[in-house]
């Protein structure tokens, strides 16, 4: 399994880095810039810019936007990988040889998608850095102020609800798309269709959770 856990980190978590941090550095800047261009009033505080970036970013952006993303790029290649396995009767051959499919084609991805949450915590430094630059360069505030308005009242629990999301939408991530590519029947095209079909549920899936651990987690 030592093997397969390392292929599957290398596909979907290493893979992703780059998508996720160009995504996360400029929304960053754009929650940074638009929460700017909303404090006309000159009695409102430029710290605040920072504050609101960092609220967006790490209860919100980072943990959930990226992982509907990921559901698209994880999710599509996790759905069509199995799914050509099962048209091209490689399961079956797998089955034959007295090999557990299920243990060895879902398991490894399972391993490796515990490593997600060192994504988002990639995603959340960007997305507050983009907002940093694109406040202090942009000349919306000064460093300081934005650094201010990031220590203002910060909840580390902040920090470890976004870790208990990610750590469910994790587990999503890795076991919608292998179900939807396992038990999809048809040929070439239908694996196309299962792909779509794992996406849309994946998503719709993270964002009921999301409503459920918010209400769970953050409501006294």
């Amino acid at each position: 399994m030592r093997s397969l856990i390392f292929k599957e980190i290398d596909d979907l978590v290493i893979d992703s880095l780059g998508i996720v941090s160009f995504i996360s550095f400029f929304v960053g800047g754009v929650v940074s810039i638009q929460t700017a261009l909303n404090l006309t009033n000159p009695l409102i505080p430029k710290y605040l810019i920072g504050f609101a970036t960092r609220q967006s970013v790490i209860l919100e952006f980072a943990p959930t936007f990226i992982s509907i993303i990921m559901a698209g790029k994880m999710g599509s290649f996790i759905t069509s990988s199995i799914g050509t396995m099962r048209v091209t009767e490689q399961i079956d051959a797998l089955e034959v040889m007295g090999v557990n499919s299920l243990n060895y084609l879902v398991f490894p991805k399972l391993v490796a998608l515990m490593l997600y949450p060192f994504v988002i915590g990639l995603s959340m430094f960007l997305g507050v850095f983009g907002g940093w630059l694109a406040a202090v360069y942009g000349g919306f505030a000064t460093a300081d102020e934005f650094i201010n308005g990031i220590q203002t009242e910060f909840i580390p629990f902040h920090v470890t609800y976004a870790f208990i999301k990610t750590i469910v939408f994790a587990f999503l991530l890795a076991t919608i798309p292998s179900f939807h590519g396992y038990y999809m029947k048809g040929g070439a095209l239908e694996v196309g269709k299962a792909s779509t079909i794992s996406f849309v549920w994946t998503s719709v899936v993270i964002i009921l959770c999301n409503y459920i651990l918010t209400q769970l987690l953050l409501t006294n």
